[in-house]
């Protein structure tokens, strides 16, 4: 059995955040291994085993788990358990979870968008957050939302792998009004647009402190992770999954 690959965020405090690669599971093809989206075409039962596999990996409950139902919006809601195993589990309608109570962790999906984690840092109760953000959510204003949703006069923030500015080519519909939102320079020659720089500014500008970036393009690095774009909308689902300690 291949062990599960996650990428660990040190965030400050009793969280567990991770964000997972396509690496570990039991699917195959061009679901191969470790896809977490039942919505695809992957066999669900697949998907349960590799859902159950990150659980055990993060030490996280998945009957005490939920996940959003993700429509790249600008809604945030506060988790409540629903499992994250049983298929056809009715989810909120959003793009953004958090919650404060130990042991509830979340799960939000990603195949190219950015998967954002936030936490308390301030001496409150502690807190985290997911956010699934890509073009239209940025837009939309998932980070400030999710900032109003977590609601702490210090916060720390990480943004996930997601495609990089190397490989994600927009339109002028989608260029100008980045330009316009985040500077001139997140959109680069050949209309790159550079999804990681956009988003540490609206987390900056939202009043978030600190930001860790990781800065792993999922469309360069196909052996580590799904790409809708790279594999023409045929391929897997990793994400993040978080919860306080």
């Amino acid at each position: 059995m291949s062990q599960v690959d996650l990428l660990d965020w040190a965030a400050p405090g009793p969280y567990r955040v991770a964000f997972s690669t396509r690496v570990g599971g039991v699917s195959d093809a061009e679901f191969a291994s470790l896809n977490l989206g039942i919505l695809t075409e992957d066999d669900p039962a697949r998907v349960v085993v590799n859902r159950t596999r990150l659980c055990e990996a993060a030490g996280a409950d998945p009957d005490g788990a939920t996940m959003g139902w993700q429509r790249h919006g600008g809604t945030v809601t506060r988790a409540q358990p629903r499992g994250i195993i049983t298929p056809g589990t009715v989810y909120d309608h959003c793009d953004g979870l958090w919650s404060d109570e130990p042991g509830r962790a979340m799960l939000l999906l990603t195949a190219d968008c950015m998967p954002i984690a936030i936490a308390r840092s301030d001496g409150m109760r502690p807190a985290v957050e997911i956010l699934h953000a890509g073009w239209r959510g940025l837009l939309a204003g998932i980070v400030a939302a999710g900032v109003r949703a977590i609601g702490a006069r210090k916060l720390v923030a990480a943004i996930g792998p997601s495609i990089g500015p190397c490989c994600y080519e927009v339109g002028d519909e989608v260029a100008a009004p980045f330009r316009q939102a985040f500077g001139e320079d997140v959109v680069h020659e050949g209309n790159k647009l550079d999804l990681w720089t956009a988003a540490e500014r609206a987390l900056r500008a939202a009043g978030v402190e600190h930001v860790d970036r990781f800065d792993l393009c999922t469309a360069c690095n196909g052996d580590r992770f799904f790409s809708h774009r790279r594999d023409h909308g045929r391929t897997g689902r990793q994400g993040v999954i978080a919860y306080v300690n």
